[in-house]
């Protein structure tokens, strides 16, 4: 072997450890990203179909009686000059 070789093996060899616990931590971090992805995608999906469920249901209709709220604000506001 020549002696670059011979050098470079060395050194690759001196620095096994910190290029295999940084492969292993890359490795983690690819898998986190992944994951939050995919959990990404799933939750748009599951929300989409979600959203298609609810806009086939029949409404319901609600109609709102304000008489009562109107004639609340009425003797309001009739209390309120009477006692100026």
């Amino acid at each position: 072997m020549s002696q670059a070789k011979v050098d470079k093996y060395k050194e690759a060899k001196k620095n096994r450890k910190k290029q295999m616990k940084k492969e292993k931590i890359q490795s983690y971090l690819r898998r986190g990203v992944a994951c939050i992805v995919a959990a990404a995608l799933i939750g748009m999906a599951g929300f989409s179909i979600y959203n298609v469920y609810e806009s086939k249901q029949p409404k319901q209709e609600v109609t709102v009686d304000y008489s009562a709220i109107a004639s609340l604000s009425q003797s309001l506001s009739d209390n309120g000059t009477s006692a100026e």
